[in-house]
């Protein structure tokens, strides 16, 4: 706390041994050591209380930095519902288009005729509705 030395020490104790007297120095000491060891309860409570606000603030902060990942949280969710949509979509489109595949082809090309003839009886729709 204070750069004080050993030597500045008993400096300091003939210095009050010859001012306050043999008769009140222990007296003093012990009042003086009180003082001491109110000053250093202080410091450490105001410390302790620093510490603590301190760590509310970085709390805070935590909060608030997972508060702001909530909109993250938001946007994956709407992305996830977006892609759903388009491969409902996609699937609905290949439904309808039902594109031949060379499993289902006929040398002759004769299953894109009969494509062609469901679409047509069907008016493009291959419910039949």
């Amino acid at each position: 706390m204070f750069d004080i030395g050993f030597s500045e020490l008993v400096l300091i104790g003939i210095v009050a041994l010859l001012v306050i007297g043999p008769d009140r120095l222990p007296k003093v000491a012990r009042t003086a050591g009180k003082w001491v060891g109110k000053m250093r309860g202080f410091v450490s409570s105001v410390k302790a209380d620093i510490d603590h606000e301190l760590a509310a603030d970085e709390l805070k902060k935590i909060l608030k930095e997972q508060s702001d990942s909530s909109s993250i949280h938001e946007i994956i969710e709407e992305t996830k519902t977006v892609t759903d949509d388009i491969q409902k979509q996609d699937y609905v489109m290949r439904a309808i288009t039902d594109e031949p595949t060379a499993d289902n082809i006929d040398d002759d090309g004769s299953a894109l005729d009969q494509q062609q003839e469901k679409l047509e009886k069907t008016g493009g729709n291959e419910r039949g509705e």
